[in-house]
């Protein structure tokens, strides 16, 4: 992987780990799904796990939202702006396939790039069983 590509996913894991204690402290928001259900739709939901499917066109971007625990693939990556509640934000290239998993958090995602993003989104469901 070059290195600018994995300094921007390391950059990006860390920024989404960081802005939890932020989540954690603002007033809850809608999950992804319904805060912009233009940009997701739901896959499959249960009292386990909620699988969303992301697809952001170029210039377009979600509604400020929150995720639980999450894994997200990206089936198709680009170039994204994800902005936390406390407003940092932060630029990602991310590559085609590219898997990545983080803490609950809040944020907005803008397709900052002139590529398509399609992106799975696995999200654990507080309180569900867990099978390890």
């Amino acid at each position: 992987m070059p290195t600018k590509i994995y300094a921007s996913l390391l950059l990006f894991t860390l920024f989404a780990s960081a802005s939890t204690v932020v989540a954690a402290e603002e007033e809850p928001l809608n999950p992804a799904h319904i805060a912009s259900p233009d940009y997701y739709t739901v896959l499959k939901g249960n009292d386990e796990v909620l699988v969303l499917k992301m697809v952001l066109e170029p210039g377009e971007s979600d509604a400020m939202h929150r995720h639980h625990d999450e894994t997200v693939y990206f089936q198709q990556g680009g170039q994204l702006s994800i902005q936390t509640l406390n407003g940092d934000t932060l630029e990602a290239e991310v590559p085609d396939g590219h898997v990545m998993w983080h803490e609950a958090w809040t944020h907005r995602v803008t397709n900052v790039g002139n590529n398509t993003v399609i992106a799975i989104i696995v999200e654990n469901k507080p309180g569900g069983q867990r099978h390890d």
